[in-house]
């Protein structure tokens, strides 16, 4: 890891603690979704996904493996493990959501806009994880 000046890393290590943050919440709320409206998770996954036909039991076994996942991730835990799988899961996401991109003032399809600069918060995180050290239990 290239060292970088006392000011630049804590200016660094706090944007990046700010962005971890933002996404962490995002993406807790698509898990509590999981516990607490599986039909919704459900819908999700049939239009999104084309994966149908997953009980209840399913989405909340999805969901705590994903607040495991997203858990160690606002605590900088493994982070080459944890970031990188929650880039992949909102990469995923913001692909499977193709079809809005191209309808954008269509019912409340300009909200998938959204999922654009959040996966470059993803990647940036990803990326510069070695700086991403403030509140991380990982240092490294």
């Amino acid at each position: 890891m290239e060292t970088l000046g006392t000011h630049t890393q804590k200016r660094l290590s706090f944007s990046l603690l700010l962005l971890r943050i933002g996404v962490f919440i995002v993406m807790l709320m698509w898990t509590l979704d999981k516990f607490i409206r599986p039909e919704h998770a459900a819908a999700v996954y049939k239009n999104f996904y084309l994966i149908s036909g997953f009980g209840n039991s399913l989405f909340y076994i999805i969901g705590a493996v994903q607040l495991l996942i997203i858990l160690g991730f606002v605590a900088g835990f493994r982070k080459k493990y944890t970031y990188g799988l929650v880039l992949i899961m909102h990469t995923i996401s913001t692909v499977s959501s193709f079809k809005q991109y191209f309808a954008p003032f269509k019912d409340a399809n300009l909200l998938f806009f959204a999922a654009i600069p959040m996966l470059a918060a993803c990647f940036a995180l990803f990326y510069l994880r070695d700086w991403d050290t403030l509140w991380a239990i990982d240092q490294h």
